[in-house]
């Protein structure tokens, strides 16, 4: 019975800590400062590619003021803010 409790305990942590793990990815991300890996980690259908392109054009054309600025960066549209207006923060 011993082992039994173990293991449910073992469980309750692991999902536990899985919902604590999602919550933090979904916490919004100022799309001017924060880091190619920073941003492909918060956003959804953007990877380091994506990531690198925003920081890239960021940089070369200043910070981005609204999400109609972000769909000038190469890959993303409005399928991609659409999924992610409120993750992102223009700080």
């Amino acid at each position: 019975m011993l082992h039994v409790k173990q293991w449910m305990s073992a469980l309750t942590a692991g999902v536990l800590l899985g919902f604590s793990a999602m919550a933090m990815a979904q916490e919004p991300v100022d799309i001017n400062t924060a880091s190619v890996e920073v941003i492909a980690e918060a956003l959804n259908g953007v990877g380091l590619k994506r990531a690198e392109a925003i920081v890239e054009y960021r940089e070369k054309h200043g910070a981005f003021q609204s999400l109609a600025d972000l769909e000038a960066v190469k890959g993303i549209g409005a399928s991609t803010l659409s999924r992610n207006q409120d993750r992102i923060l223009f700080e």
